[in-house]
Parts: C-alpha cells; sequence; structure tokens
C-alpha cells in the first residue's frame, strides 16, 4: 500500500463486489484516489451501477470519469480494450501515476486455469502480479492475495451497498465455466495453498526472468540479497548442471551458510557480498594462488576447480561487478 500513499491514483470501479470493496478499503487506509467507470449498456443494472458511482464519488470527495461503450457485440476482450483506452486517456491527461484494480486471488486462479487449459508457460499462467509496470503508470492490485469469500464478507460485516452482474453466471463463458465448476470450490477448500504457490510462482519467474548470476566455464557466482532468494538461484543454477536438490539437502545450504558440497559434485561457498558454486576438485595450491585467492576473495571450497581449470588469469575485481 506504501506504493499509493501520496501519489495520484486513479480506481476503476465498476459498483460490483470486488471493486466496491476496494473503494472503501481505500478509504480506511487514507489512499488518495479518484474513480473511472465505464457503461457497457448490457444490463438493466448498468445506469443504477453508474448513479451508485455518481453518489460515492459526491460522498467521498472523489473525481469521477464515465465511459459510454457501445459495442456492436459484447466480449470480455472488446470490453476490457475499450476499458483500457479510457483509463489510459485519463492517466495521460490528468497524469495519473497508479491505476488501481480490484483483481483478486479467485481472479488470478480463473486465469492460471483458462492458461493452463490453452497451454502456457510460467509467465503466461501467473499473469496478474501486484504491481505491473507500463509505459507511462503501474497497476496495482492491493487485493491481489485476497480471496472472493473475504471481500463480500467484508462488504457484509461493514453493511456496503454493491451490485451483482448476473453474466457472470452465464455458463457459456468459458470465465464462468471454471469459476463456478472448478476455481470457487477450490479456493474455498485450498486457499492458503494457492496463495504460497503464487507468492513461490512470482519468485521463481523473477529470477528465471533475471538471471543475474555470471558464469566462467563451470564457475558461477552471484552477488548475495536474502537467503530465501539466494537459495532459489542455487536451486535454478544446480539445475543447469543436472542436480535437482532436495528439502535435506536445501536445509544444509541455508544451515551452513551456503559453504557445503553438495552430492560430492558440486562446491557451494561464499564470501562476505558473493555466493560460489563449481564442480568440487581438491589439488594443492601454490602460495602464490593462495595470496591471489585472498586477495579475489573468494572462498576456499571452490578455488581448487578455478586452479585446475586455470581460470585464475580470468579473474579480476572487476569480474564480480554486478554479479
Amino acid at each position: 500500500m506504501e506504493k499509493l500513499l501520496n501519489k495520484k491514483n486513479l480506481l476503476a470501479f465498476s459498483a460490483g463486489v470486488d471493486s466496491t470493496a476496494l473503494f472503501f478499503f481505500l478509504l480506511e487506509k487514507n489512499i488518495p484516489f479518484d474513480i473511472a467507470i465505464v457503461n457497457y449498456h448490457t444490463r438493466e443494472t448498468s445506469n443504477e451501477e453508474v448513479e451508485y458511482a455518481k453518489h460515492l464519488a459526491k460522498q467521498y470527495n472523489k473525481k469521477i470519469f464515465i465511459k459510454d461503450c457501445f459495442l456492436e457485440k459484447f466480449s470480455e476482450k472488446r470490453a476490457r480494450d475499450c476499458r483500457y483506452k479510457f483509463f489510459e486517456e485519463i492517466i495521460k491527461k490528468y497524469n495519473y501515476q497508479n491505476l488501481i484494480t480490484a483483481h483478486q486471488l479467485n481472479d488470478r486462479f480463473e486465469w492460471f486455469l483458462m492458461q493452463f487449459s490453452k497451454g502456457a508457460g510460467l509467465k503466461e499462467l501467473i499473469g496478474m502480479q501486484k504491481v505491473e509496470k507500463r509505459e507511462f503508470y503501474n497497476i496495482i492490485r492491493p487485493f491481489y492475495l485476497t480471496s472472493r469469500d473475504e471481500i463480500l464478507e467484508y462488504l457484509q460485516k461493514n453493511n456496503i451497498k454493491y451490485f451483482i452482474d448476473n453474466s457472470n453466471f452465464d455458463l457459456k463463458y468459458k470465465r464462468n465455466f471454471i469459476r463456478h465448476t472448478f476455481s470457487n470450490k477450490f479456493i474455498k477448500e485450498f486457499k492458503e495453498g494457492v496463495k504460497r504457490s503464487f507468492e513461490y510462482l512470482e519468485e521463481d519467474l523473477e529470477l528465471l526472468m533475471d538471471k543475474k548470476w555470471k558464469k566462467i566455464n563451470k564457475l558461477y557466482f552471484f552477488k548475495k540479497t536474502t537467503p530465501k532468494k539466494d537459495i532459489k538461484k542455487v536451486d535454478l543454477i544446480l539445475k543447469e548442471l543436472k542436480i535437482l536438490l532436495t528439502k535435506a539437502q536445501r536445509d544444509e545450504i541455508l544451515k551452513t551458510n551456503f559453504s557445503c558440497v553438495i552430492q560430492g559434485k558440486i562446491a557451494i561457498d561464499s564470501s562476505k557480498e558473493y555466493i560460489f558454486l563449481a564442480p568440487y576438485v581438491k589439488i594443492t595450491l601454490s602460495k602464490n594462488q593462495k595470496e591471489l585467492f585472498r586477495h579475489l576473495k573468494i572462498p576456499p571450497k571452490v578455488r581448487s576447480y578455478i586452479a585446475k581449470e586455470k581460470l585464475c588469469h580470468m579473474l579480476s575485481m572487476e569480474t564480480f561487478t554486478d554479479a
């Protein structure tokens, strides 16, 4: 929520369950925002929803932007395109920094299953993230780990009025079929596990998209961050080396502060700033080699491999910059 404080924020509002709850949640957190709503004129309650949005804007002193979007043939994609074109026009014209949307855990899991049913990679499966950078603004989703049941409970507890879009119950739409046949039931039973899985997948994706490590022959090294992130990098590097870590091995690496040998094959060692991985070998080092390794601050367990492969001449203090 700190990304929204003291910023110019626009809330994508629909008067439905999620966006109405988010409206009042942002008020509680003293987050500054204005609202934008699109009227597709496809339901009897469309005009009532716009009037409710106007009422809330007036009551809580918010600017409101309204768009009438008439589509020859309604589809989720056409509606989304119209909606985001409108939002981006407002963002540009009035210099908003963030677009706040009410996507929540059930939405994310529906998207996951829809992509999974078509065949998709990790990036497509995860889809929505808490913060998504666009060309000239950010999309921020405060409810991205909040379930629909938790949102409904919040609305009922606070006696907040909202509208229900009956088209969300029409099973001819693939998203609705997945929602009512699979995803809602699954979230109800396994909500906490789904939340954790999305968190782990996001961390994995971040590492896969940004492999910030260097490699010289089979010597790998990268700058330390946090043990949680560093162990994931080690895991990815070991997979490149055809080694799959067990939980016991992962625990050993963390317990030894990244200084151990895995399966008698791969040495892992760390200096004050870096973590190193290399095939594990043992040879006698010369006095000059030892002095060079101390100077470069290369830890003991990977020194023999570097010496055996004659990589010393390829290493310097600059080598480790941004590794």
